[in-house]
Order: structure tokens, then sequence, then C-alpha cells
């Protein structure tokens, strides 16, 4: 941390020792879409607002939204540190390496990369959460709920991240459904409402009737209220944050990131020296993973099965990637009562067996 010296007083006062004032530290934020978006943006920008009131004038954040990933992420990372920054969250998975090049040349500023791996500076960590415990109740849920059999999915882009989102939420519909259907529609993109909403619409002319999503918008909420207002029967899962203003219908229940504890933890350790280089992967036990209020649409045994689930992730009982799994071609992944390890959820590149269609490259 910086300190300004307070010299005025010292020198009237003739003091051999001058005093010193502690200036607050700076705390920087990159999003990667707005902070009104409802979603993945709003939780993170939540989790900023919760380090200024947990410090209060000890620190002093400062945020960028809206950065593409790419060389605008670079060069606004850079600007930040040459702001002043003490610690930056670069909060998206495309800003890995412009933060790993923007690290390589502030040595003495800390840089946090949101669901990344490479940590190629002794200054660089990476924090993740394990989203796919959420993705296991919701699909509990959805498989309960769905009349025509057909799930969907809204996917971002083919990487570990969202394919264990996508299997985990498929294995647990199919665990009480087993004749449902999962529809992945692949929309390469973190935030555009538009997409979303044609991704939600396409799916619905399908015959979906559940959809889930890893996108940051409520477009497809709004898709899916749209839908529902024409005689519909279409259900949701608000992502990333609560999206609550769509409950009781379609949004029946939700995932929320709360990145408070971490962004807290981390701002705390680097106030009192016990910083360290990290690769944090938190969820349901840390309070990272959350589910939202489950709406009265459910039916009240379903809630409390998914309920039960949460508890017993929590408590670390249950485990949602637990044998005998098969991948899609029908070869074995996990034998029975095997729990899939860390390394194997990181590379994750396959869909589980009976899921139709190709993840692309």
């Amino acid at each position: 941390m910086k300190r300004r010296t307070i010299l005025a007083g010292a020198i009237a006062l003739g003091l051999a020792t001058p005093a010193f004032a502690e200036d607050p530290l700076k705390v920087g934020f990159v999003y990667v879409g707005p902070i009104g978006d409802g979603g993945w943006t709003f939780q993170h920008d939540q989790g900023r607002l919760a380090v200024e009131e947990a410090f209060g004038d000890k620190v002093e954040t400062i945020y960028q939204e809206s950065v593409p990933e790419g060389a605008d992420a670079e060069r606004v990372i850079t600007q930040m540190a040459l702001q002043g920054a003490d610690i930056i969250f670069t909060t998206s998975f495309g800003y890995m390496d412009a933060t790993n090049a923007v690290a390589a040349k502030f040595p003495d500023v800390k840089f946090e990369h949101a669901t990344g791996f490479k940590r190629e500076h002794p200054n660089v960590s990476t924090y993740d959460a394990r989203f796919y415990e959420g993705r296991a109740v919701i699909g509990h849920i959805a498989g309960n709920m769905t009349e025509t059999n057909k799930i969907g999915y809204i996917a971002s882009f083919p990487i570990p991240e969202v394919i264990q989102g996508i299997n985990s939420a498929y294995l647990h519909a199919a665990k009480v459904n087993p004749d449902v259907e999962m529809v992945v529609s692949w929309v390469y993109t973190w935030f555009d409402p538009a997409k979303e909403a044609d991704a939600a619409r396409a799916m619905i002319d399908q015959g979906v009737d559940v959809i889930m999503q890893h996108t940051d918008s409520t477009a497809p909420q709004a898709a899916a209220a749209e839908a529902n207002e024409n005689g519909g029967r279409v259900f949701t899962f608000g992502q990333a944050s609560d999206m609550s203003a769509f409950a009781p219908v379609p949004r029946v229940a939700s995932i929320i990131d709360d990145w408070s504890p971490y962004y807290i933890k981390r701002v705390g350790e680097l106030m009192d020296g016990t910083y360290e280089q990290t690769a944090s992967w938190g969820g349901m036990p840390e309070g990272e993973v959350v589910i939202g209020e489950i709406t009265d649409a459910v039916p009240a045994e379903v809630k409390a099965e998914a309920l039960a689930m949460v508890e017993a992730i929590t408590a670390g009982e249950y485990h949602p990637f637990t044998g005998p799994i098969n991948k899609q071609d029908g070869t074995a992944w996990l034998a029975d009562g095997e729990v899939a390890d860390d390394g194997a959820l990181a590379t994750m590149d396959f869909y589980v067996e009976g899921i139709s269609g190709d993840i692309p490259n």
C-alpha cells in the first residue's frame, strides 16, 4: 500500500520524524457487461459494493463496465494499473490473456482473474465458483416441471465451466425424468439480449417448456413471459442474480453468484499482509453459489427435494458428478460411487450420455 507524507505540520513543529497517513487501498473491477444487466456483471458489482461497506474509507473502488474481451480489455486493465490500483479483479473468462499480459508490466499490482486458469506471474491469482452445484438443483426442478419432456439450455461459449453446467443440469433432470431431452443452443456471447431472446423463442417453438441459461441478460425470462401471456407454459431460472422481477413465473428459482465473501476476503488479506497467490474454486459451502427463492409454482415435494440437495452439497455429503456416469458415446467416465476430481472437471470437453448434438470447437 502507498503512503503520503504529511510534511507541513512536521516542519512547522520541527519534528524529526514526519507523520504518515495511510492512503486507501485502491480496488479495481473490469466488467464484461453493464452493471445493470441484472445478471453476471450486476452480481460482481454487488461484490464491489460489499467491499466498500466492509472496509469504509480504507478502500477506494473503481470500475469499468462493458469492456469487450480482447485488446480493449488489455487497454482498460493497463489504465487501471496506471491510475494506481493496488488490486484489479477482471471478471470474465476472455480477459485471461490480457490480465496476464498487464500483470507482467506491473509486478507490484495484484491481479485476480475470474473463471480462468492461467497464473503466468506471481501477482496473478484466479477464482471461480462451482456453478455446476447450482445447475444440479435447477436440473432436478426442470426434470420435474417439464410436461413436454424438452428442456433447453442457452449456452455462451464451449468452455469447461459451461459444459459442466449443461451436463450437471441434464444428469439431474434425467434422474427424475428418464424421458427428458435437452436442447442446447450456443449463442457465442455472454451478454446480448437480442441473441438470447431469439434463442429462447426458438426453443419454445421446438416445444421446450423449461429454459436454463449461461448468459447474462434477462431476455430469456422476458421471452418466456411473453410466451406465457400468449397461452404458453414455460418456466425459467434466474442466472447469476435472482432475476426476481420475473417471479413467481416464468422464473421459478435462480442461481445466484455471491462474490462478496471472496472479494472481502482477498481485499482484507492484502490489507493485513496475508495475501498470497491462489487458485480459488468455491461453491455452496463457501456461500458463493446460492439458490434463490423457489416459488410456489414448484410443487412442495419437488421444492423440498431441491432444498435437501442444497443442504447435502453444502455439507459435503453429495457431489453432483458422482458415478456411474458415461460419456456421450457410451464409454464409462465415472464408476458407481466414483466422484469426479477437480482436474477432470476443469478440463471437461464432452457431453454426458443422453445429450444429443456436438460441442462446437
